[in-house]
């Protein structure tokens, strides 16, 4: 499981959308919340936009230093979303 995996994912997937809710909830231990999916999601799109400093709200749950919004830059790392990020 990890970099690797979610690569191969990503690759051989019917979708991205297949490959990234495959990553957040099988290739993570725990898996990731439900609510995490939709954020992944903006984050990826904000992040190839070049939108780096862009803040995303967190779902119901989800804190990042006590707040409910966090930088896009921390929901990548923290989620290992490089694998979707690399071509």
């Amino acid at each position: 499981m990890g970099y690797l995996s979610a690569v191969e994912m990503r690759e051989h997937a019917p979708s991205e959308d297949a490959a990234l809710r495959w990553h957040l909830f099988s290739n993570h231990f725990p898996p990731l919340p439900s609510g995490i999916l939709p954020v992944a999601k903006r984050v990826l799109r904000l992040i190839r936009a070049g939108r780096t400093t862009a803040k995303v709200r967190l779902p119901d749950g989800v804190l990042y230093r006590g707040q409910t919004h966090a930088p896009v830059l921390v929901c990548a790392e923290a989620w290992h979303l490089d694998a979707f990020l690399t071509e």
